[in-house]
């Protein structure tokens, strides 16, 4: 016995994607970088969750490969005007190295090598929807695009999706990042578009 009604074939698939607003569509994957790109050492890469209390949780590079591995296909979306959709990627989902944190904290504060930040609510790192990903298409990620693993938080524009990611630090309060203080808004939702304090 089947499980889709007769008839039922979905719906029509619109020849153009939706896009959030004032986003165009690129097949490439351009590089944009405040500064010089790190070279990070798998000998020496590790990723550190900083509670709240100041407890830490710790994964070596080969403790990270270790762990359940996602795979998720997914659209991003750069506050410079571009998207690139249906991107593959490899990585841990978020949900997997916050179990077991003890923390009531509501904010996260993204490190980076290089000294990059960016800020999130913690929510946003939770139910599915945040890896550290370290391959992209079928191949390791590459030191440009954030390599040999960055934050990947689909939903939010791209630099929510820190780069050369070594840690998140737990907070009970927001903490704006690098671009945040530049002006860039706290949140960066690309589908209200917002890019810029006040948007």
């Amino acid at each position: 016995m089947g499980i889709v009604s007769p008839g039922f074939s979905g719906r029509p698939r619109s020849q153009e994607p939706a896009l959030p607003p004032g986003q165009y569509l690129t097949e490439d994957f351009p590089v944009l970088s405040a500064g010089p790109t790190p070279r990070v050492s798998l000998d020496t890469w590790e990723f550190v969750i900083s509670a709240e209390n100041g407890t830490e949780y710790r994964w070596s590079w080969q403790e990270l490969m270790a762990l359940p591995q996602e795979t998720p296909m997914v659209d991003i979306h750069c506050v410079t005007h571009w998207s690139k959709l249906g991107t593959t990627w490899q990585g841990v989902s978020l949900d997997t190295l916050l179990d077991g944190v003890d923390t009531g904290a509501h904010f996260a504060l993204a490190h980076s090598y290089g000294g990059y930040t960016t800020n999130l609510p913690l929510d946003d790192l939770r139910g599915g929807r945040a890896w550290v990903a370290h391959t992209f298409d079928g191949a390791p990620l590459p030191a440009e695009h954030g390599g040999p693993a960055r934050l990947l938080v689909p939903h939010l524009y791209f630099w929510k999706s820190a780069k050369w990611v070594r840690g998140i630090r737990l907070k009970t309060m927001d903490e704006p990042g690098f671009w945040e203080t530049a002006g860039y808004h706290d949140y960066g939702d690309p589908w209200r578009e917002q890019r810029y304090q006040g948007d």
